[in-house]
């Protein structure tokens, strides 16, 4: 089984309203500082939010969400702390996560 956490917010938000081009860019050059293989995605319109136990009217409108999803737990806790203005959770899959 595999653990994922996840920041979610608008499309919006994510693209326009917050440096997350950069924040990423720079998280994937340090990850190359390391040899370290990415653990996070970025993907629009996320399909796991069916796989959540939450019944917000946020959620109900999945076309207009972005999400980051990680297998570092603190990376998404620090990108919270970063961004602010996110969602975030976990959930867990069998399998690997593949961003359309």
């Amino acid at each position: 089984m595999y653990n994922y956490y996840f920041a979610i917010a608008s499309k919006d938000f994510f693209l326009y309203q917050e440096p997350i081009e950069e924040i990423l860019r720079e998280r994937t050059q340090y990850y190359q500082s390391l040899n370290k293989e990415l653990d996070f995605w970025f993907t629009l319109k996320p399909d796991f939010i069916s796989l959540l136990d939450h019944q917000t009217h946020y959620f109900s409108i999945p076309d207009s969400l972005a999400a980051i999803v990680s297998l570092d737990k603190d990376f998404i806790q620090w990108l919270k702390l970063r961004v602010g203005f996110v969602y975030v959770g976990s959930f867990q899959s069998k399998s690997i996560f593949l961003p359309d």
